[in-house]
């Protein structure tokens, strides 16, 4: 369950700078506030145990300790991430944020940490033939709100019928249950739902990947505050330290069967 117009801070600070393999970048332990949806797996959720799990928050952990720094996960609702962030309510953004020229205008990103293009999805059986607009124009397409792909959806098909959902798992749901005809979603995250969930069974990709740097951006990167210099330089020499040993590659393992850099 989400956690809508408030924030969660979960359990226990994340206390990583000791044994750390990596040399500080930090001169003192600071506590940086790392903010996360929860509700976007295999990149970022809850488990049975409501403790954060995901590619996201294992990318946030060993870049923390690379730095040195001390962090503690914030949850919070899509729609409210950049907002929330310039207000100060946390410090830096790890959600499988696109780094969109939209979003570059409000916050300061990261170098890139993945890679994904975005995907339509239909069910199997489908009748429909293909997902230009002409092809869509008599069905019913599901975006997730304040995403990317709502924002090209809007551009590039104004005259279809589009539901727009608060999150991921609604907008999976809503194919499954024929509520929509097709989506359109990051292909990474929408891979988990498909291969590893009973319910994605039903469905499947349909047409070629879809790549746009202007709504899509050149990957997904760690979101600061513009003015916070200081915390993105250390963010981003932490993330070269981790993508050059063999960290990053053994947490891209344990959630891809393949590379996403």
């Amino acid at each position: 369950m989400f956690i809508t117009r408030r924030m969660l801070v979960l359990g226990s600070v994340m206390a990583l700078a000791g044994g750390a393999p990596f040399p500080s970048l930090a001169a003192e332990h600071d506590t940086v506030r790392v903010a996360v949806e929860g509700g976007f797996p295999p990149f970022n959720y809850l488990d049975s145990e409501n403790q954060l799990q995901g590619f996201d928050v294992d990318v946030a952990k060993a870049v923390c300790e690379a730095a040195a720094l001390k962090c503690e996960f914030v949850i919070q609702e899509w729609t409210g991430m950049i907002p929330n962030l310039l207000a100060k309510k946390y410090d830096a953004i790890v959600s499988s944020m696109s780094m969109s020229a939209e979003r570059r205008e409000k916050v300061a990103f990261s170098a890139k940490y993945y890679d994904s293009p975005s995907v339509f999805i239909v069910r199997k059986g489908s009748d429909i033939a293909g997902t230009s607009p002409n092809d869509l124009k008599d069905k019913k397409l599901g975006v997730t709100a304040a995403t990317a792909q709502e924002a090209y959806a809007k551009k590039y098909y104004p005259n279809v019928s589009t539901a727009v959902v608060q999150a991921s798992p609604d907008l999976y749901k809503e194919l499954a249950e024929g509520n929509v005809d097709i989506i359109f979603e990051d292909k990474l995250a929408v891979y988990d739902w498909l291969t590893n969930t009973k319910a994605g069974s039903c469905c499947e990709f349909k047409g070629e990947d879809i790549k746009n740097a202007e709504y899509f951006g050149d990957g997904a990167g760690i979101a600061v505050r513009p003015d916070d210099k200081d915390l993105l330089g250390k963010l981003n020499g932490a993330l070269a330290k981790i993508q050059a040993s063999d960290v990053y590659d053994t947490i891209n393992a344990k959630y891809f069967p393949f590379s996403i850099r």
